[in-house]
């Protein structure tokens, strides 16, 4: 099992929010209780926090996926729903966060400094709180927001002072474990270990960390044998020490041709690296507010030191001996240990720790732990409207609003009831939806969609649903703009009232000619002189 984990693929998401209730107040003697509904509570956050007891995101690794607290729906009589708990992750310092496609988030450094990476949601309201002076007892309620999703990578800027690189099976694994209380797994075949394994080291007064990183290979550069995770993990080190194995069985390698081979890999990942803070640079350049990132100091210009391991087969001494000259010559001086019987690694512990504090020198001081404020933009339009095409569109295209307010309205309706839609209406209504759907196009039966991808809401425009559902009588629950299909203008309506007055005077005319034709006939009076009843009130 994996015991440090450097990097890793993060997949949070905020707590949807509480849903908010309708309720009316019902007391005895009390027949007009009015809206009592609560909110709904707020979605918890996922928030990474940085850990000084914290040098590894092996937590992170096993559970990738972290979401916060959902919150509490509302109820009656004014109960509020809970808040969801926020999710805190800690994370040692100097973690970088990163996106999928590689856009720097934050860098995390000093100890308390927090950075929320999922949102939770907001609560819906309940009637109460919708409740209006014209609106007095709203029929619906507001749902609960969705929590923020994000798919991130968290990243070690610096995993050891020290980085034990080599070919397999050099016994890298061996002088770590002699010269730490780390435990690695040691085996006598390539590639026992495949992951960083971490030792502290204490030369007198000095304490560092070195890394036994996984052999390299020719081709390593170029991915052959997980060379680029391997290289990975030597980039996040301050000083490389090359450990040479000194009793190879293999006739075609020696000391010197396995540092050559190492160098050149070392070399080629530099200038992939080197590529890599250009083209990121570029990008930054083209983004406006963005800074690029500092490049990476190369590998080959780290500070160094050579080991040959295995001196205690008497081979190996002979071997070192040997190619001392060669590497003399390049300005190395080589340090022949045994991880096996120690020889020599108190005065190796000693070398290292001086190239340790002259890389400290060098490097910058420890940022302070700074507090990063993110205001919300000020100004601007708060939604925009695009004519695009759409697939599932019936005229092949669509009107497609994007904004925080509108998406978030459309994700809080609940579409089953009826006066929630029309309360919808009247919000993009009152945004200025309507008039920016008129001035790009949008006629009658349009379709529109709110929101961005596919799994966006699409409905069907009509210009007539005007805002004012609070002056329209109705039970609760209910918007009489949407009882039936059709929702006739006042040109309608003035063609049908025109159309009736004109029907009741044709009706008028015709009974008229009939009554002058003769077709009505009169009764004669009865016996004491009185006309019948019907000619009486026909009469009057």
């Amino acid at each position: 099992m994996a015991s440090f984990v450097d990097r890793v693929v993060l997949h949070v998401s905020g707590g949807d929010g509480g849903h908010g209730v309708a309720s009316v107040h019902r007391e005895k003697f009390k027949p007009l209780g009015g809206p009592d509904g609560g909110d709904g509570g707020r979605g918890g956050d996922v928030v990474l926090e940085v850990d000084p007891s914290t040098s590894t995101l092996l937590d992170l690794h096993r559970s990738p996926h972290r979401s916060g607290g959902k919150g509490g729906q509302g109820a009656g009589n004014l109960r509020h729903g809970a808040n969801g708990e926020d999710v805190v992750l800690g994370v040692p310092d100097g973690t970088t966060v990163r996106t999928r496609s590689g856009t720097l988030v934050a860098d995390l450094l000093g100890a308390g400094t927090r950075l929320v990476i999922a949102a939770g949601g907001r609560g819906g309201l309940g009637n109460a709180a919708l409740s209006s002076a014209k609106r007095k007892a709203p029929g619906f309620a507001l749902l609960g927001e969705p929590g923020e999703s994000a798919d991130v990578v968290l990243e070690l800027r610096s995993i050891a002072d020290v980085a034990l690189v080599g070919y397999p099976s050099a016994g890298k694994s061996s002088l770590i474990a002699a010269m730490s209380a780390a435990r690695p797994k040691i085996a006598d075949y390539p590639f026992t270990t495949l992951i960083p394994n971490l030792g502290v080291v204490a030369a007198g007064a000095e304490r560092f960390t070195i890394a036994d990183v996984p052999g390299l290979v020719p081709g390593a550069s170029d991915g052959r044998g997980l060379g680029l995770e391997f290289l990975r993990h030597v980039e996040r080190c301050s000083v490389i020490v090359h450990v040479l194995d000194g009793a190879t069985l293999e006739t075609d390698r020696d000391p010197v041709h396995d540092l050559d081979v190492i160098d050149a890999e070392l070399a080629a990942y530099d200038e992939i690296r080197a590529r890599a803070a250009a083209e990121a640079a570029e990008e930054a350049a083209a983004t406006p507010g963005s800074r690029p990132e500092p490049p990476p100091v190369p590998l080959r210009a780290r500070p160094r030191m050579v080991v040959i391991n295995k001196a205690d087969v008497p081979d190996a001494r002979d071997l070192a001996d040997i190619v001392a000259p060669d590497l003399a010559a390049r300005g190395i001086t080589a340090h022949v240990v045994s991880a096996a019987s120690h020889e020599g690694l108190r005065e190796l512990a000693f070398a290292m720790a001086g190239l340790v504090r002259e890389a400290r020198e060098a490097g910058p001081p420890p940022a302070p732990a700074r507090t990063v404020l993110r205001p919300a933009p000020v100004g601007g339009a708060p939604f925009t409207v695009t004519r695009e095409a759409y697939a599932g569109a019936t005229d092949d295209e669509v009107f497609r609003i994007v904004g925080v307010k509108p998406q978030r309205w459309v994700a809080q309706t609940d579409f089953a009831n009826d006066e929630a839609v029309g309360y919808l209406a009247d919000r993009l209504a009152r945004l200025g939806v309507e008039e920016e759907l008129l001035r790009a196009g949008a006629v009658a039966g349009s379709e529109v969609v709110i929101g961005p991808g596919d799994d966006a809401v699409v409905f069907d425009w009509e210009p007539t649903l005007v805002g004012g559902a609070e002056l329209l009588a109705g039970p609760r629950g209910t918007d009489l703009r949407l009882e039936t299909g059709e929702r006739p203008t006042r040109g309608d309506k003035r063609e049908r009232y025109e159309a009736k007055r004109v029907a009741r005077r044709e009706a008028r005319s015709e009974l008229e000619t009939e009554r002058r034709a003769g077709h009505w006939a009169t009764a004669a009076p009865d016996r004491e002189g009185r006309e019948p009843a019907d000619d009486r009130a026909d009469g009057a």
